[in-house]
Formats: structure tokens, C-alpha cells, sequence
């Protein structure tokens, strides 16, 4: 990890309920870090000086609207923080309201801001549910716009662990480059700054030997290298980018998302990516994801 010895880190978690706060928290724990659940915002700033005093390097907070009186705190406690020297990085988890309002009728839990357990055959249940879930989603938006979003709307457990230990072991002295494939028929990511869509390029899928590979293999890879098309769009998004990541950079901002979508986010979206990450790793940090791959 690219972190001085003697800097602390603190990784606050944030985000709406039923978005995966816990599989994100537990990620942290596993890579080492002392994890907190729902500490009040009163106590964040005496909370971090303890354990200053206890020589700890890697804390990680986990907040929710459960302390919805007191969040408007944090903004300027996280600024003091990084003031003092504190390396603060902020994960906000979000997901569609129907997919919480699913998650919420699937596990029969309370909504933090509800007054009654979701029933998904109880109409007024389920308008109060999703009220609740927008109130949330209102009280939260101050941390939501300062922090790096992850859309866990229908990624696996397994993928958002592996995406928040990515991200905290990247460098945070300068700007990471977060690289996303996906498939538009499953919807487009919500955490995402850029989206380009590739779907007009030559598909591989209409090729019977490259149909069941990826944009990682080398048959595709040649495939899509040989199209003047892929080649133009290739070059057409490494060049917007080249030429504002610098005044991003200079905006302060931590992470920059590029969401790359074609139709079934396996061959045209996985292999820009791929290419992408290697232009753009000699100057910046740079993470990928290939939303749809199994095994990434």
C-alpha cells in the first residue's frame, strides 16, 4: 500500500441502507483495518484521537441514517481530519430504491426510517418503505457528493469486497482512474462520472468462435484491434480524457469512474477497458471492473 508508516487512514463508510455497508465493512476488517458499525458523528473526531493515541494506521467507520441528526457534522470533521494529516477516504453505497424495496421484502427487515417491517403484498407498506428510502436517500446526498459511490444494484457480495479492497490499497495522493465494463441490458451504473457507450462497434458476438470468450482473450483482442471503428473510439475517449484528468486532478477530486457499456458487456466494453488501463497506468493509478464477467 503507496501510504506513509506513520499516516493514519481512515476509510468512512457511508450510504443507504440495505446497499451492502456490512460485506464493505467486513472487506476492510478482513484486509486489516480496526472496523467501527454506526458510530454517531459526535464521535468521530474523539473516536479517531483514541485511537491515534493507540498507534493505529487503518480505521474504518461505518455511519448510517440512523444518526440523521447529527451527519451534517461530518462534512467539516472529515476537512479537519485531512487538515491534521489524516488520510480520509469516503465510500458512499448506493442501489436503486426498487432494488432496497426488494432486499428489504426479501429479508422482512426495518427500514431504519420506517415504522413498520416491509411486506411487499401490502401496497401501503410498500409506499411507506420506499418513502422512507427517499427520505434517506435525501438526508445522506451532502456525503453522497463528496465521496467515491459504488452502485451495488446488482453486482455479488464477492465483486463489492473486492472492489473496496481495490480501492483503499490504491494510492490516495493523487487521482484514481476507475475503469468499468458493463452491459446496458442490465442497466447502467450509477456510480459512474463518464459513460461511453461502444454498442455501434463490430460485435464479436455475431462471430460463432468468438461468441463464448471476452475482451480479455487474444482472438477477440486481434478481432477488435483489426476493426478502424474500435481503433477511432479507442483513441476518441483516450484523448477526451488525456486532456481534462489533469483539471480533475486539480479539482481535488479522489476518483474519476469511466463506465464503458456495449450490449452484453463481455467482448467490445471488456476490451477497451483492458486497453484503456494500459494507456492510462504510467501517469495515473488506475482499477478495473468488468461488471458482467463472472469471475472479476
Amino acid at each position: 500500500m503507496h501510504i506513509e508508516a506513520s499516516k493514519m487512514q481512515v476509510v468512512l463508510i457511508t450510504g443507504m441502507s440495505g446497499s451492502g455497508k456490512s460485506v464493505a465493512l467486513h472487506a476492510l476488517e478482513d484486509a486489516g483495518f480496526f472496523c467501527v458499525d454506526n458510530l454517531p458523528p459526535e464521535l468521530l473526531l474523539p473516536f479517531v484521537t483514541l485511537e491515534r493515541q493507540h498507534n493505529a494506521h487503518r480505521v474504518a467507520i461505518a455511519m448510517d441514517a440512523r444518526n440523521a441528526e447529527a451527519l451534517p457534522l461530518l462534512p467539516a470533521q472529515l476537512a479537519l481530519l485531512s487538515e491534521q494529516g489524516t488520510m480520509v477516504r469516503s465510500l458512499f453505497l448506493d442501489a436503486t430504491t426498487g432494488t432496497l424495496v426488494r432486499r428489504y421484502s426479501e429479508t422482512r427487515r426495518k427500514h431504519p426510517l420506517s415504522q413498520t417491517v416491509s411486506d411487499p403484498s401490502d401496497s401501503t407498506l410498500r409506499r411507506a418503505l420506499v418513502e422512507a428510502i427517499e427520505t434517506e436517500r435525501e438526508l445522506l446526498s451532502p456525503l453522497r457528493d463528496q465521496a467515491h459511490i459504488i452502485d451495488t444494484s446488482i453486482i455479488r457480495p464477492s465483486q463489492l469486497q473486492g472492489y473496496v479492497k481495490s480501492l483503499i490499497t490504491a494510492a490516495g495522493a493523487q487521482l484514481t482512474l476507475v475503469f468499468e465494463s458493463f452491459a446496458f441490458k442490465r442497466g447502467v451504473p450509477t456510480d459512474a462520472d463518464y459513460v461511453f457507450d461502444v454498442r455501434m462497434l463490430p460485435n464479436p458476438h455475431y462471430e460463432p468462435e468468438l461468441r463464448h470468450l471476452t475482451g480479455k482473450d487474444e482472438a477477440v483482442v486481434a478481432f477488435l484491434r483489426g476493426q478502424a471503428d474500435v481503433t477511432q473510439m479507442l483513441d476518441q475517449i483516450h484523448g477526451f480524457l488525456k486532456h481534462w484528468l489533469d483539471a480533475l486532478a486539480r479539482d481535488h477530486r479522489s476518483y474519476v469512474t469511466v463506465a464503458i457499456g456495449c450490449t452484453g458487456g463481455q467482448h467490445r466494453s471488456v476490451y477497451l477497458v483492458e486497453q484503456l488501463v494500459t494507456l492510462f497506468a504510467s501517469r495515473w493509478v488506475t482499477l478495473k471492473r468488468h461488471r458482467e464477467l463472472q469471475h472479476d
